[in-house]
């Protein structure tokens, strides 16, 4: 396997070589950063049941107050 090194930036979210080359469709890079942390992100999934058939088992019951409840 032979290795050409072409420098680029990134450009609205694409890889824009400095270069005038063009690479065929499908080929195959590799992208080296150098100098660069990145941040990790945390995503939060919603939460689900393993057995939808149990979702009757969570339903809510709202009860309205009465005015004059007493403690």
């Amino acid at each position: 396997m032979s290795v050409v090194t072409i420098e680029g930036i990134v450009a609205e979210g694409q890889i824009r070589l400095n270069t005038n080359i063009r690479l065929p469709e499908k080929t195959k890079v590799y992208v080296v950063v150098p100098d660069m942390q990145i941040d990790r992100i945390a995503h939060v999934v919603s939460p689900h049941l393993a057995h939808p058939e149990q979702a009757e088992d969570f339903k809510m019951q709202v009860m309205e107050e009465s005015a004059d409840a007493s403690l």
